[in-house]
């Protein structure tokens, strides 16, 4: 175990009971302040640690970081760039720096005003500088709901399903940070009784609930990620908003797939959890059957028991909570998934981001989008003020939130949120 992720370590830095970030996640960020330019940070409590500052107070030196400061940068890729030993290098320093047992630091008033931050000072910014984003398909629950809907029961499941991860290349240039409202897409939609297609901002507005993980390293064109070796080119993870219009989805789908429907925005949580905070989460994921062919075979586990929540809040009301499901039922892994994405020799790059495809589970109250919890709009979701959705209202504002905890240690995610703004007409 790494000793950063010790269950009995403690900070003198305080973190309220409960919070998504004790001493044992260390998640990394980039906020701005009114006096501090963008730059790195990590989440501890309700503060955060200027690792800008820190280098320049000479208290990372012993690592593997290059001759200049880094850290004084508007994204994590530079840092990402340099691997997951770099890493991890940087957070057991961390650990041992604010750890309650280092009275050199805890003691160190004029130390301390320098390199922490509160969060209510700070603005969060986009973790990372996204290249390219691809979205997976990898929930069967969620799969199986949509195909009932669509195709009924026995056809829910396309054939190819079982036999590899499906997804697609999203739109990374719409991916946006948490706080940030989105408008109201706008496109043409069909229903099945309408002669014509109309044109207007979409009925349908729905979340996806997700998960994406950020890639650290590059490999070459033609080169493939074995499932072996691919989580030594994981950084870490964010919750993932993957807004969707479901009438504009549902009309241009065929022959290609998602479009306007999707590209419109997505949006993902400040804080990046890295996979070695994670570690102790592991669990297996679903038996896969039929067996998966020889280049995806995975062992041991490779899931992650990580409880997952969206909240709708309407205008002016209190938020309803509307699903509670968790990242562990995904059939396929992200070992998988990185391995079938480059098998055919794609090359990917550091910052890259890869969503799972909602995350629902067996039973309604885990189902991951509005589409499956109001079930295609048959069964609306009755708000703390009385009102009903089918689907996300002008003005709502939803939230996602995400932790692991086991051994009294919990490891979150904070929350994605965001408002949803009428159309631009």
């Amino acid at each position: 175990m790494m000793n950063a992720n010790n269950p009995s370590l403690k900070s003198w830095v305080p973190v309220p009971e409960g919070s998504d970030f004790p001493i044992q996640n260390l998640p990394f960020g980039v906020f701005k302040t009114t006096e501090r330019s963008p730059r790195v940070g990590v989440a501890i409590g309700e503060h955060i640690v200027d690792l800008a500052a820190l280098y320049d107070q000479e208290l990372l030196l012993g690592i593997e970081l290059p001759s200049y400061n880094l850290f004084a940068n508007d994204s994590l890729n530079e840092f990402m760039a340099l691997g997951r030993g770099v890493c991890r290098q940087v957070r057991e320093r961390l650990s041992e720096l604010l750890r309650s047992d280092n009275e050199k630091v805890s003691h160190d008033e004029e130390l301390k005003k320098a390199i922490l931050v509160t969060m209510h000072e700070a603005e969060m910014l986009m973790p990372v500088k996204v290249g390219d984003y691809t979205d997976f398909y990898s929930s069967i629950e969620h799969a199986t709901n949509v195909g009932t809907m669509f195709r009924g029961a026995e056809n829910a499941l396309m054939p190819n399903y079982r036999h590899l991860p499906v997804g697609y290349h999203g739109r990374a240039s719409s991916i946006g940070v948490s706080g940030h409202p989105i408008h109201r897409p706008k496109g043409q939609f069909k229903d099945p009784d309408d002669e014509l297609p109309s044109f207007g901002p979409s009925r349908r507005l729905d979340f996806e609930l997700e998960m994406a993980f950020i890639t650290c390293k590059h490999n070459p064109q033609g080169d493939c990620i074995s499932a072996v070796d691919a989580e030594e080119f994981v950084f870490g993870f964010v919750l993932f908003n993957d807004w969707s219009a479901r009438d504009i989805q549902a009309w241009e789908y065929v022959p290609l797939g998602p479009f306007l429907g999707k590209n419109f925005a997505s949006t993902v949580s400040p804080w990046v959890v890295t996979m070695d905070a994670l570690e102790p989460f592991r669990v297996k994921g679903p038996e896969q059957n039929p067996k998966v062919l020889p280049y995806l075979k995975t062992e041991g586990e490779k899931n992650f028991d990580i409880n997952l929540e969206v909240g709708i809040k309407p205008e002016g009301s209190e938020e309803k909570v509307v699903c509670h499901s968790n990242f562990k039922y995904m059939y396929w892994n992200i070992n998988q998934q990185l391995a079938h994405h480059t098998i055919n020799g794609c090359d990917i790059n550091v910052g890259d981001m890869y969503a799972s495809g909602t995350i629902s589970g067996p039973t309604p109250e885990s189902y991951g989008s509005m589409l499956e919890i109001s079930w295609k709009g048959t069964k609306p979701v009755t708000m703390k003020d009385g009102s009903e959705r089918k689907f996300i209202n002008d003005h709502d504002t939803v939230i996602m939130r995400g932790y692991a905890e086991k051994d009294g240690v919990r490891i979150g995610f904070g929350e994605v949120k965001s408002k949803v703004l009428p159309a631009k007409l």
